[in-house]
């Protein structure tokens, strides 16, 4: 598995307090009111020049209801980035540029086959093939975690040309060539599952998916958190901000610590990581 744990992270100091702030519903005005932190030099973080100091993260972190911990350590550059742990099954992480960012699409497998399952397409075909690793010839399914356009870009070219026998999306969701796929379903792939999630927030029809290897004595699970949970951060509630952090509690709350979290955006990381750290695992 290529590691994207040291790759950067997708939100910015600045990106949290904007959604923590839309997220409690108060403007920069008010926010400056209640914390004493001047309304131009919270603008300042928003535009990526932040110096605010401890003090000023700590009082920020209670007004908006921030795990601390976490909003000091993105304040301070100092994120912490877990160690990711063995797997038992191969992880590709397809990492594609998409606008002025990136989106992430991977693929699972066992070790050593042609064959794999593929979750979310990226920004499209062209894309996807600029980082397909050459040893997967199949897919034996596509689960995707959200119909937004950089996830779920040629989809039916990428189920017709890897002849993919079905591709999965979440119920409520409208994409060509989808299947829904509900709350606990589970799906079998020789040594591994897939059991689907309903994680409303950042869309209304929102799946995370737990794969597992029941038989394996040892080795993590994978969770494929889509725009749910980056590290670091979350999505952008653009369906509920209150359905979002929901989500993002139960999701943290039934997955073991050790559990690999692989995001829509940004780099990899672990639910015991994200529950410590994230700012809004609170």
């Amino acid at each position: 598995m290529t590691d994207l744990s040291t790759l950067p992270l997708e939100d910015e100091l600045g990106d949290v307090l904007e959604k923590a702030m839309r997220r409690k519903g108060v403007t920069l005005d008010e926010v400056a009111q209640q914390t004493g932190v001047a309304a131009a030099r919270l603008m300042d973080a928003i535009d990526y020049r932040p110096d605010l100091t401890g003090d000023d993260l700590r009082r920020l972190a209670a007004f908006l209801g921030l795990n601390e911990i976490g909003l000091c350590a993105l304040g301070t550059g100092s994120y912490p980035q877990p160690e990711i742990g063995t797997l038992p099954f191969c992880v590709w992480p397809l990492r594609m540029p998409h606008g002025i960012g990136v989106t992430n699409a991977y693929l699972v497998g066992e070790c050593g086959s042609s064959r794999a399952v593929l979750f979310d397409t990226g920004a499209g075909i062209d894309a996807l093939a600029v980082v397909w690793p050459r040893s997967i010839k199949q897919l034996d399914a596509v689960f995707l975690t959200h119909a937004e356009a950089e996830h779920v870009g040629g989809l039916c070219e990428v189920v017709a040309r890897f002849g993919a026998p079905a591709a999965f999306i979440p119920k409520g969701a409208t994409a060509p060539c989808g299947q829904p796929l509900g709350e606990g379903e589970t799906r079998t792939f020789a040594a591994f599952t897939v059991t689907a999630f309903a994680t409303p927030g950042h869309a209304a029809a929102h799946n995370c998916y737990l794969v597992r290897a029941p038989e394996a004595r040892h080795g993590a699970a994978l969770l494929i958190s889509g725009d749910l949970v980056f590290a670091g951060s979350v999505g952008g509630a653009y369906f509920s901000h209150e359905q979002l952090q929901l989500s993002l509690k139960r999701m943290l709350a039934m997955v073991p610590p050790n559990t690999v979290i692989a995001p829509g955006h940004g780099p990899l990381t672990t639910a015991g990581n994200e529950i410590r750290y994230n700012p809004f695992a609170v």
